[in-house]
């Protein structure tokens, strides 16, 4: 069975002049144009594609990568604006509808928005949302302590940025949680703290448990070179009381922060020293 808006997995049915048809084998073929046919593609062939509809309704299917599929959230940048809504990329030759019905606040062309997108239920055609309220939060939170998350950052508050939790969910991490920089629209991975009994989660950057001392460590290490424009002269083969010195901690623990935040590519390594990567530089 096709899922509009969704990735499928479809056999190559037959050429023509223009491109595939591709079919689902349950009498569905439906048009892929040449321009988004992988080469070498042959009859009889299983490939990945995405469908959506062209600007008459018709089914198309395409090797392209939208940034999100139907029942996801995205940041997406909006193109154009006219009487029927605006316009925003989502990665696909056809831009995404979001109706001036499903716009809170007018939006304004080259500005991004957290969009949902859904399949209108009256026309039947994929559009997007930036109401997202109604589609969030609509189940119990499944999450236990410290389970690892997927989170995209919606929107700051006092107390720190609300995210969204798998597509599904909203959650807090509060500033004082929060070592490096972060953006709207960024997706992170995010480990959970705690569900509290009205059902509101709040969530960590960082894995907790056996972990603590070591975050505590790469937070101390983070806060160093944020406050030393980006750059610490102290490596690896530094004098213990340098270490201490400087940031208050142990040569051991200083050794595995910084090979901790090195693989999560939040520094670099240079001959003298450690270094902000630009994701995490102010």
């Amino acid at each position: 069975m096709i899922q509009l808006g969704k990735y499928n997995e479809l056999t190559i049915a037959r050429e023509v002049e223009f491109g595939i048809y591709v079919t689902d084998g349950e009498g569905i073929d439906i048009l892929m144009p040449a321009k988004y046919v992988p080469a070498g593609a042959k009859v009889g062939q299983t490939i990945r594609c995405f469908v959506y509809q062209d600007s008459e309704a018709r089914l198309i299917a395409t090797t392209e990568r939208p940034y999100a599929q139907v029942g996801e959230f995205a940041s997406l940048e909006v193109r154009s604006v006219n009487q029927v809504g605006a316009f925003a990329d989502w990665g696909t030759s056809k831009e995404l509808l979001i109706p001036h019905r499903e716009q809170p606040k007018e939006m304004e062309e080259g500005r991004r928005y957290i969009i949902y997108i859904y399949v209108d239920d009256v026309s039947g055609r994929i559009v997007g949302t930036a109401r997202l309220d109604k589609y969030l939060d609509n189940v119990p939170a499944p999450y236990e302590p410290n389970e690892e998350v997927d989170i995209l950052v919606w929107k700051p508050t006092p107390l720190g940025y609300k995210v969204i939790i798998n597509n599904a969910h909203t959650g807090l991490i509060y500033k004082n949680q929060i070592f490096r920089s972060v953006h709207i629209g960024e997706h992170l991975r995010a480990w959970v703290k705690e569900v509290r009994d009205d059902e509101k989660i709040d969530l960590s950057l960082q894995p907790m448990g056996y972990r603590r001392v070591i975050d505590s460590a790469e937070a101390v290490v983070l806060r160093a070179l944020h406050l030393h424009g980006g750059f610490l002269q102290l490596t690896d083969k530094s004098d213990p009381e340098l270490i201490t010195a400087e940031l208050q901690m142990s040569k051991k623990n200083f050794k595995k922060a910084v090979g901790a935040l090195y693989k999560q590519q939040r520094i670099v390594l240079e001959e003298n020293g450690i270094r902000l990567t630009d994701g995490d530089a102010e």
